[in-house]
């Protein structure tokens, strides 16, 4: 597991400078909660270590909706407004690791938190370090590494600030780096797109390779994708043939939503043609380009504005 390289990979942020955010928290966090009681303890249930702990366990799992409880109310707005692709994408960057794991919480000696994420390509420590706090704002050292790392060669020192808001913590920053998710959110969108239209791509190929399973084995092409997808319970069979995932078969996956038209009157026998489409679910901010196969099998791309492609869109190069 590469820290570093996962760090350097993540979407730019827009940089603002310490300066920037004590000029932030003079101007607006004192004022903010100015008849809050700031006399809670930074370890407490209730300080900023805990709610820091509970952001981690949360990008760690990929849990939008906790997660999104600890943004300041300007930025869960612009969170919910991202692609879920992006979502996940920005939570990844708290944790740098790619996949969804299982969380664990243990203490130092010190009784601060660790938290563990386990995923299946392997787990990384988060060691959180005492609170410096005043008034409003807190800011804590924390140290990622690899679970493996008996050394701390892979090991990465960040300091994460958060800011009481309605007598929550909320997270504030990340190092240096002020969290302005409406200034950020199309450009994560935007960096997600490219993943997402790839991805769409994949998606139909594996969707005419399931209608074409489907076809040999029941001599007909499937009445729609739910007849493709897997069976509510019991084997499969021509209902629910087991021959995609349940979010291709419901027709969206990855910010793109896809469509199956038998082309003729008749599904029957070798003959029968159908066509697949792809188009973005919010363009622009889940893809650009809409996809069509066509009935001979063509793969065609377009940037349509949103709409479904069709049989006239270029033809896409072969790989």
């Amino acid at each position: 597991m590469n820290f570093q390289k996962n760090a350097r990979s993540s979407p730019a942020i827009v940089l603002t400078v310490l300066a920037v955010l004590f000029v932030f928290f003079m101007t607006g966090v004192s004022a903010q909660e100015s008849s809050s009681d700031s006399s809670v303890p930074p370890t407490s249930p209730n300080g900023p270590s805990a709610a820091l702990r509970d952001v981690l366990m949360a990008a760690c799992s990929q849990s939008q909706n906790d997660f999104a409880r600890f943004l300041t109310a300007r930025n869960k707005e612009a969170f919910n407004r991202m692609a879920p692709t992006a979502r996940v994408a920005f939570m990844k960057r708290f944790v740098l690791l790619n996949e969804a794991g299982k969380p664990s919480v243990t203490a130092n000696p010190s009784g601060r938190p660790i938290v563990r994420c386990d995923t299946p390509a392997g787990a990384a420590e988060i060691q959180i370090g005492g609170a410096d706090t005043r008034d409003n704002v807190a800011f804590m050292p924390v140290q990622l590494r690899d679970a493996t790392d008996t050394t701390n060669a892979s090991a990465i020192q960040v300091n994460m600030g958060l800011v009481r808001e309605n007598g929550e913590w909320k997270i504030l920053s990340l190092g240096v780096v002020l969290l302005d998710l409406p200034s950020l959110e199309l450009e994560w969108d935007s960096a997600e797109a490219d993943k997402n239209e790839l991805a769409a791509v994949e998606s139909l190929k594996d969707i005419a390779d399931a209608v074409e399973n489907f076809r040999r084995k029941y001599t007909r092409l499937p009445a729609s994708l739910s007849s493709l997808g897997p069976p509510l319970r019991g084997p499969a069979s021509a209902d629910a043939a087991q021959l995609l995932d349940s979010d291709l078969a419901a027709g969206m996956k990855n910010g793109y939503s896809f469509r199956y038209v038998i082309v003729g009157a008749s599904g029957l026998g070798a003959p029968a043609k159908y066509e697949l489409a792809a188009t973005p679910l919010s363009y622009g901010r889940t893809g650009h380009r809409s996809f069509f196969r066509d009935g001979e099998g063509t793969l065609r791309a377009a940037d349509r504005q949103g709409a479904v492609g069709s049989a006239s869109d270029p033809r896409m190069p072969e790989h």
